[in-house]
């Protein structure tokens, strides 16, 4: 694409909570959000969600084949119900990432979902920034950049992202452009809601603590609090840095003998502190620590926050965003500045060595005329 106007793009993500494909439409250039477009959101079923949940931590193998299935057969239903995007930017589902390795997975094959669509989709993101060393995550602080410079901000704001997965984006918006060295730093925190979810669907087969209600009405464990938030080498490193959603593996051990609701609240009281540990990275004191994702709407796990932030901290909807689907949104800024041949992680979000464009474009057609030639 040659010319630098703002089009309409179609974002998904499906993240590590599992709980379903999010899609939204944004108008960019690029650089710049100009508008917020049309969204929707495809729930996985008990059985799909079942599905994945075997592949997690896979790398190959008919697991992770069944799984790419379901998440190539949940985006077309959704994504196909959305008209007027030129471009659609397309995650996949996470199964296993090991940035110690240089190795992750998303599986989720864009060519087949362009030739389904009859659209171009831009997948496969974290690949570039890997092979030139950086963590492949995370992925949205380019848009957090562009969201700060939508909003106004001229101070320095922080993007808290609760999924499964926490992580946050330090963003000074005075900065000229996002890869800029100084304008963003961005890593990710220690476990979000994943190890609350899983104990959950363990010990009662359901797969939350809807509106925080066991964390509010449990009593934190100071003891194995203190030991969750020592022992763990991963809050002394310098970031970039980034986890599996099955990293920590032992905090689900540590609560084994409490109830349902202390086990919930330590845990949240563990990813609120890990939160915490995290912002004394940030350069400078942010504005906000404005939150997105799942997390944000566990009323117990924001009032922990906000008692240990060093700042106000705020749900995106207060600043007029949408929390839900804020991620779907970055891959369609993404998919824009891919196809453009901008940088979409620098240094400061993953470590990589320089600014990097990642991703591939599909192309309608493209999966047919392999299947001719072959």
């Amino acid at each position: 694409m040659s010319d630098n106007r703002a089009i309409w793009a179609l974002g998904a993500m499906s993240g590590t909570s599992l709980d379903g494909v999010d899609a939204a439409m944004v108008l960019t250039d690029g650089h710049r959000v100009l508008e917020f477009g049309e969204t929707g959101y495809r729930a996985y079923s008990d059985a799909e969600r079942a599905i994945l949940r075997a592949a997690l931590g896979r790398w190959s193998g008919s697991e992770v084949e069944e799984a790419a299935e379901v998440v190539e057969n949940a985006h077309a239903e959704l994504l196909s119900g959305f008209d007027g995007a030129e471009l659609i930017g397309f995650h996949g589902q996470t199964t296993s990432h090991r940035p110690e390795v240089g190795a992750t997975c998303q599986v989720g094959n864009g060519t087949l979902l362009a030739e389904v669509l009859g659209r171009r989709v831009v997948w496969d993101f974290r690949t570039t920034d890997m092979t030139l060393g950086g963590q492949g995550a995370p992925l949205a602080p380019f848009y957090h950049y562009a969201l700060a410079r939508y909003l106004g901000f001229e101070k320095p704001v922080v993007f808290l992202n609760i999924g499964g997965v926490a992580n946050l984006t330090w963003v000074d918006p005075s900065k000229p452009g996002p890869e800029v060295v100084g304008a963003c730093l961005a890593f990710d925190t220690g476990p979000g809601n994943a190890k609350i979810d899983d104990l959950l669907m363990a010990r009662r087969g359901v797969r939350m603590d809807e509106d925080g209600r066991l964390t509010r009405a449990g009593v934190v464990d100071g003891d194995i609090l203190e030991r969750l938030l020592a022992k763990e080498a991963f809050f002394n490193r310098m970031p970039p840095k980034s986890l599996d959603r099955d990293d920590f593996r032992g905090w689900g051990d540590a609560v084994a003998q409490l109830s349902d609701a202390d086990a919930v609240a330590t845990l949240a009281a563990a990813t609120a502190g890990a939160v915490a540990r995290g912002l004394e990275h940030c350069p400078s004191l942010p504005e906000h620590v404005l939150v997105t994702g799942g997390g944000r709407k566990n009323p117990g796990l924001m009032e922990m926050l906000e008692a240990l932030a060093p700042s106000p901290v705020l749900p995106v909807e207060e600043v007029g965003l949408d929390g839900d689907m804020l991620e779907a949104q970055a891959f369609a800024f993404l998919a824009v500045r891919v196809l453009r041949g901008l940088p979409t992680s620098a240094p400061g979000t993953t470590g990589v060595a320089a600014p990097v464009g990642g991703g591939q474009v599909s192309r309608p057609g493209a999966l047919t005329a392999v299947l001719r030639s072959g």
